[in-house]
């Protein structure tokens, strides 16, 4: 049994299936009741980004990033959205990146 949930919105909508082809339905099928759902109760399907979350990374990492970003006049904040645009400009480089990770 293969199962999976709908990532990015702001409800619990889950499916499941014995097959690939049967977990491709299911999901399909989910998405379409999850619209028509939300459709009917006038509410808004998307998952509302804030634009602020937390994160937890190494002390030297994280002091690595402070000195650069004063050395740049930037709060660390503003270094932070740099780093994080340049690596989604950047996606097909940051995909063998995180294999490199993974395998790591």
């Amino acid at each position: 049994m293969f199962h999976g949930k709908i990532r990015g919105i702001n409800d619990w909508v889950t499916f499941e299936g014995n097959s690939l082809k049967e977990l491709k339905i299911a999901f399909k099928d989910a998405v379409e009741d999850y619209l028509i759902t939300c459709k009917t109760l006038g509410k808004q399907a998307e998952n509302t980004f804030k634009g602020s979350f937390n994160i937890k990374i190494p002390m030297q990492l994280h002091r690595k990033a402070a000195i650069i970003a004063a050395q740049s006049q930037l709060t660390l904040n503003e270094f932070m959205k740099l780093a994080i645009s340049f690596a989604i400009q950047h996606e097909h480089e940051m995909h063998k990146e995180i294999r490199r990770y993974q395998e790591a």
